[in-house]
């Protein structure tokens, strides 16, 4: 089984939606607690919610396995993303809410994380790094849109409520402030609440790869599942909701397409 869907586009804009496999290995899932085989941290959709990627010639890179197998957007040296916060590793053994992944004693030890890793983390992002080069090759930048969902309310993660989309550049490092500016202002004017290096400031995709001096623009778009979900339901897809949302997600990815081309134009002049 491949382990992961690639679709190609023509537009600098990649979507890489790290979190939305629900695929388990036979042998995990017999291991694995009730809890943890009801995958419950899974990004619920989140790449269902840019059905238009097609119409922007987006290039769309999707996880088929969970991230309970392996966690695409941590570092598998075991750098921690937040030190001093709460976070789950490469190869998590609970969930964002502390319950158990495993049996006592049946966590996986240093030789199978790393077997997981080169079985399952490799092969995805030799495949994003490979699709950001091309893109790159062709417009002389690339747009790099990780794609997370994740429940509003996770007392272990955050106080409160999550807002409803949440920009991650790490600070500033991985996108240019203007990027993230026209990100956010295409939100703004919508009923979605959003904020920029709020709670989630981007993962390992958004800091391994974004480098703005290089052409590679990188922002984590963190949406709270209750903007899209049934009310009343941690999984279940919900028409109305999520149309509602994906016209806004359409207006952030053109403003940043707009952002790119409007960026690139000088340079292209002075040529």
């Amino acid at each position: 089984m491949d382990h992961f869907v690639l679709r190609t586009g023509t537009s600098p804009l990649v979507i890489s939606a790290p979190h939305v496999g629900t695929d388990l290995p036979d042998a995990l899932a017999a291991r694995l607690t009730i809890i943890g085989r009801t995958l419950v941290d899974t990004d619920w959709f989140a790449d269902r919610l840019y059905p238009f990627a097609r119409e922007l010639g987006a290039s769309v890179l999707r996880a088929r396995w969970s991230r309970f197998v392996v966690d695409l957007n941590r570092d598998p040296g075991g750098a921690a993303l937040y030190p001093g916060r709460r976070t789950t590793p490469v190869c998590p053994v609970e969930t964002f809410e502390g319950e158990p992944l495993y049996a006592p004693g049946d966590e996986p030890d240093d030789a199978e994380i790393a077997d997981r890793c080169a079985a399952y983390f490799t092969p995805y992002h030799a495949a994003l790094r490979a699709e950001l080069d091309r893109v790159r090759a062709v417009h002389g930048y690339v747009l790099l849109l990780d794609a997370h969902s994740i429940w509003g309310r996770l007392p272990l993660l955050f106080e409160g409520e999550l807002p409803d989309v949440n920009l991650g550049t790490n600070q500033g490092r991985s996108a240019l402030a203007a990027m993230a500016a026209a990100a956010r202002d295409a939100v703004a004017t919508s009923p979605y609440s959003v904020v920029v290096d709020g709670r989630f400031t981007g993962g390992f995709i958004t800091r391994n790869y974004g480098a703005p001096a290089d052409g590679v623009h990188a922002i984590q778009v963190e949406l709270n599942q209750r903007a899209y979900l049934a009310d009343g339901s941690r999984t279940a897809w919900d028409d109305a909701k999520a149309a509602r949302l994906s016209r806004v997600l359409h207006h952030l990815c053109s403003a940043i397409l707009a952002w790119a081309v409007a960026l690139a134009e000088p340079a292209s002049a002075a040529e």
